[in-house]
């Protein structure tokens, strides 16, 4: 059912509706009184001349042979006839009905009453059960029309909408491989097509994406392959080197150097072969690590020779020897960025002793309260790092990395700068 049809019998309705009315205002339902005037004038001179025995009834109910219902009353006003219990018994109950009143005449004298019965009452019932058939047929066909509506709008707008809703959810969860069912008899039948074709495009879209993060990888790993190869030139050279160093001091730089490059060739290692698997996180197997060892990550990330200060007590640790170089030295690199003083790095242990707790502190202006808690968060940075190239990983990474191993990293602010402390569960 379109809309044009349901405007049709609005129409139709309404001109239904308003004939009724003009048919009721103008009482052509109604029916009209019937006149039994020769029957009345029949009766009364039967009565008349059969009064005699009339007036000896009392209270009678009888069977009339008339067409018309009536009651007989002498001129006492005893009822002696009548033709049914509902039709009125005396003059003032007559008289209010509508009744008609005649005389009984008798050898020239008036003896009685006839009062015949007015049918209006019931006449007036049949019109208004009439009225009311109109009307109920009216509604009924109303009621029929719109529950008739009711069910097209349902099954051509109301479930398309529905089903145009679950697929779009599906379509937000990720699900492009079930298309749409078209229908194109339904109001939303253009949409379903375009709903589809649109799930076509995302999907060929994903594809894309998918294809081309898979050539990123590819090439991120040919990148990782092709680095180490000058990373095994430098290693070669700082093993010859070693060989004809002057010195105890050239030889310790050159071993730093040596470290350093087996430190890179670690990571890119671990960046070829996360690339390779599509792994999307950074491997981390801890270990047992004696705190000389830590110590040693300390001097060797401190290219610059700014740690003034380096107390670490002897304990056995576990951690991840290059996760945790790898720590350390992005956060004595971000003091030399953003500081630029002195660094003093003090290990204690916490209070359940289960934790070491190395505290890398500088005397820089240090991170606003506000954001302590943003700048280990994905490419979040102080507001100190302004006109500071950076991308707002490093710490990011480390607070990663730290709690891979099972430990904390927690930034704040001192007295006297900005520290990090760093918490390595005790093996």
């Amino acid at each position: 059912m379109k809309l044009r049809f349901l405007l049709i019998y609005l129409f139709i309705l309404i001109a239904a509706g308003i004939t009724g009315c003009y048919i009721i205002l103008n009482g052509s339902l109604a029916e009209d009184i019937p006149v039994h005037t020769t029957g009345i004038n029949r009766l009364l001179v039967r009565l008349g001349n059969e009064w005699n025995e009339v007036s000896s009834y009392n209270d009678r109910l009888t069977v009339t042979g008339e067409d018309f219902d009536y009651c007989i009353i002498d001129n006492d006003g005893n009822v002696l006839l009548y033709t049914r219990d509902d039709i009125a018994k005396n003059i003032s109950k007559a008289t209010s009905d509508y009744d008609i009143i005649r005389d009984i005449e008798s050898d020239g004298d008036i003896v009685g009453k006839l009062i015949v019965h007015n049918p209006k009452n019931e006449i007036q019932k049949q019109t208004n059960m009439k009225i009311a058939v109109f009307v109920s047929v009216l509604l009924l066909v109303t009621v029929i029309v719109f529950i008739s509506y009711y069910f097209y709008l349902k099954r051509n707008i109301v479930d398309p909408f529905r089903k145009l809703n679950s697929f779009a959810v599906k379509i937000a969860g990720g699900n492009l491989d079930t298309p749409l069912e078209m229908d194109k008899g339904n109001v939303f039948g253009a949409f379903t097509e375009s709903f589809d074709i649109m799930r076509e495009e995302l999907k060929a879209s994903r594809e894309r994406e998918e294809k081309a993060v898979k050539s990123r990888k590819e090439l991120v790993a040919q990148l990782s392959h092709d680095i180490k190869t000058p990373v095994a030139s430098i290693k070669a050279m700082t093993d010859v080197m070693s060989l004809t160093a002057k010195d105890e001091e050239e030889k310790k730089t050159i071993t730093a150097i040596s470290n350093k490059a087996d430190q890179i060739d670690a990571l890119i290692s671990n960046l070829f072969h996360a690339t390779l698997e599509e792994l999307e996180q950074l491997e981390v197997k801890p270990g047992d690590i004696d705190s000389t060892e830590i110590v040693q990550m300390i001097r060797e990330a401190d290219y610059l020779n700014k740690v003034s200060e380096l107390k670490i007590r002897d304990v056995v640790v576990s951690a991840d020897r290059l996760r945790l170089n790898q720590v350390i030295s992005n956060i004595i690199f971000n003091s030399y960025k953003y500081a630029g003083t002195d660094i003093s790095v003090n290990g204690r242990f916490d209070p359940d002793g289960k934790f070491l707790l190395i505290e890398i502190a500088d005397k820089g202006p240090g991170v606003p309260e506000d954001e302590l808690e943003l700048i280990t968060q994905k490419f979040k940075r102080g507001s100190n790092a302004a006109g500071k190239d950076g991308s707002g990983l490093g710490l990011y990474i480390s607070d990663y990395l730290m709690r891979k191993m099972e430990g904390s990293l927690t930034p704040k602010n001192t007295s006297d700068g900005f520290a990090v402390v760093i918490g390595i569960k005790i093996a």
